[in-house]
């Protein structure tokens, strides 16, 4: 839950999407919103915990769905700078979409890749202390403490935004520059990501290499 909690708090596509839904929606679509990308991640964090060696091997599932994101996070920067620029427009075309928020979110989640080798990392770790052991009643416990600490730093955006709104609520526009500055920063990240071929296969290979050969060490010692 911790560990969860202090993932989300970091600027991402995810929680300032929450954040802007909080201000334009309210607050009961931001958190269907979270709550959709909250299953899209818990699906995600399970299917790492049994099957490890099967995502090592999809990397080019994993690369195409980093391009994706980065598609989004462009056009959610470009809908954000339009609403800033045109005063009749109040809220970011994609995040006003008629989708149901609760999907929107699944499916933001669902392609953003950044959070698959983030929880690979740290199930790799807690198996390896024997924190986490190969048990349902592990798994189960360990993702509801996933979620819960995803959702609680959701609700620091959703709410937090709902507080700066009501506190510039003639200022519109500045919010939506300021989103869209945050968008475009986070798309530049993704493309030197890219461009750097820091892929989430190739991190995750090297950090299971690292650890095998860390236990080779030992048993050798």
């Amino acid at each position: 839950m911790m560990v969860s909690f202090l993932g989300s708090l970091p600027l991402g596509t995810l929680n300032i999407a929450a954040m802007q839904i909080s201000i334009t929606d309210g607050v009961m679509a931001a958190i269907l919103f979270s709550a959709g990308s909250l299953l899209a991640e818990i699906i995600y964090v399970r299917i790492s915990l049994v099957a490890m060696d099967w995502i090592r091997k999809q990397e080019k599932i994993l690369k195409v769905l980093e391009w994706i994101t980065l598609v989004i996070v462009l056009a959610l920067a470009v809908a954000s700078f339009y609403a800033a620029s045109h005063p009749s427009v109040s809220k970011n075309a994609i995040l006003d979409s008629p989708m149901p928020k609760f999907i929107l979110g699944f499916v933001m989640s669902a392609l953003n890749p950044v959070q698959i080798p983030f929880w690979f990392g740290w199930s790799t770790v807690l198996f390896t202390k024997k924190v986490l052991l190969p048990r349902n009643d592990h798994y189960n416990t360990y993702i509801i403490g996933i979620g819960i600490g995803t959702f609680i730093g959701n609700c620091v955006f959703i709410f937090g935004g709902r507080l700066v709104a009501d506190k510039i609520s003639n200022n519109q526009d500045i919010l939506n520059w300021v989103i869209g500055g945050i968008f475009a920063l986070t798309a530049l990240f993704q493309l030197w990501r890219i461009a750097r071929k820091k892929d989430p296969i190739n991190k995750m290979v090297q950090e299971e290499e690292k650890r095998k050969a860390e236990e080779k060490d030992k048993s050798t010692d």
